[in-house]
């Protein structure tokens, strides 16, 4: 029985039009799977099915998702995350924790998920902090110019949290394996979408966080200077140190799209 598979042109780009038919042909595709974002199994003979494929550095891995989770697409990432990845896929668990990546600029960025609730709902959101002021490329001195970068890209002061900020198209939150592995903006010369921060491990979010990540298919993303939130303990706090941020005019936001798309 044929496979409900769907092959975007990207990916049919990167693997070739034979292997891509001989996917739809269900010939190379799996009947059952575990999908790679929500990581309960799908069946790519009664439902539909993504292929996502994951490209690094030198190696390609393919997978499947349920397509109400995640569009066929193809995602650049980071060997190193490649193969973190394939771990995942194979069993081997992640060390949970706050994620983190230097910046060009030497800060660490610190990412931490929670939910957070605006206008009686309930949002998957990630917080940026860095740990070190950001200064803009090619200048010097003590300032910290983390919040005007990110509102030239689009992101949006905000003052306080009564409302969802405006989706930012172009950036794109990519969880996968059940995971958080990166927080993608637009690629140079409209080419593929290249990593804005990515995770050393991949990040373990609660069921809860996912879930709503799944029904909503967006995250909202807040960004704010060092020192400005710090590490919360729990949800509740977090969500205070927020609105701190917001009324001292110290917080940006912005709506991603879930998983690239």
């Amino acid at each position: 029985m044929p496979r409900m598979l769907d092959v975007s042109d990207a990916v049919r780009a990167e693997i070739g039009d034979e292997e891509a038919d001989r996917l739809l042909a269900g010939e190379n595709a799996p009947g059952s799977y575990d999908c790679t974002s929500c990581r309960t199994p799908g069946d790519s003979e009664q439902e539909r099915t993504s292929t996502v494929l994951f490209i690094g550095d030198e190696t390609a891995v393919l997978a499947f998702a349920h397509a109400s989770c995640l569009p066929s697409q193809v995602v650049q990432v980071t060997e190193e995350q490649l193969q973190g990845a394939v771990r995942s896929i194979n069993g081997d668990s992640a060390s949970p924790g706050t994620a983190q990546q230097p910046a060009p600029e030497q800060a660490v960025l610190g990412v931490t998920s929670g939910l957070v609730l605006i206008a009686g709902e309930l949002h998957p959101a990630l917080v940026v902090e860095p740990t070190a002021p950001i200064v803009r490329p090619g200048t010097t001195g003590a300032g910290d110019d983390f919040l005007p970068l990110l509102i030239e890209q689009g992101f949006m002061p905000v003052i306080e949290l009564s409302s969802v900020p405006p989706v930012l198209h172009g950036w794109s939150v990519l969880l996968a394996v059940g995971q958080l592995h990166a927080v993608l903006q637009p690629g140079g010369n409209g080419g593929q979408p290249v990593a804005w921060w990515q995770a050393h491990q991949p990040l373990q979010v609660t069921d809860s966080w996912r879930a709503a990540a799944n029904k909503h298919q967006q995250v909202l993303m807040f960004a704010a200077p060092v020192g400005s939130i710090g590490r919360q303990p729990r949800e509740d706090l977090l969500r205070d140190a927020l609105d701190k941020a917001a009324a001292n005019g110290l917080l940006v936001a912005a709506t991603l799209p879930l998983a690239g798309t």
